[in-house]
């Protein structure tokens, strides 16, 4: 069975990006277990609670990111770069317990998959 990460790059408002990958990952789900989910760059941005995309007419899936673990999704990494160039604490409590590594270890993690889809 291959191994398949996906990596969440694009902020969570102002394309469908996000959504797709979301969705993407909960229907791989059902065929394998041996995901990785990756937050890098703007990405870290769909981990932020409390959003309220309806105020600019979005939609609002952020909170779906939390049942990741009812999927047995659990290996879930968040860039511990990208959350400090955005100025956000890093103890943040995020929608989804993710394990903050600096770039060099989470490029690492992220070449142990054989398939990389990007959102």
């Amino acid at each position: 069975m291959k191994r398949v990460a996906f990596v969440f790059k694009s902020a969570p408002h102002g394309s469908a990006a996000g959504r797709e990958g979301l969705d993407a990952l909960l229907a791989t789900s059902a065929l394998t277990e041996d995901i990785g989910v990756f937050f890098i760059g703007d990405g870290v941005l769909q981990l932020i609670p409390g959003q309220q995309p309806g105020l600019i007419l979005a939609r609002d899936y952020i909170a779906t990111f939390r049942v990741l673990p009812l999927y047995d999704i659990d290996q879930c990494y968040l860039c511990a770069a990208s959350v400090r160039e955005r100025g956000l604490p890093p103890d943040d409590a995020w929608v989804l317990d993710a394990q903050p590594l600096e770039p060099d270890a989470l490029s690492e993690m992220l070449h142990q998959f054989d398939v990389v889809l990007t959102f």
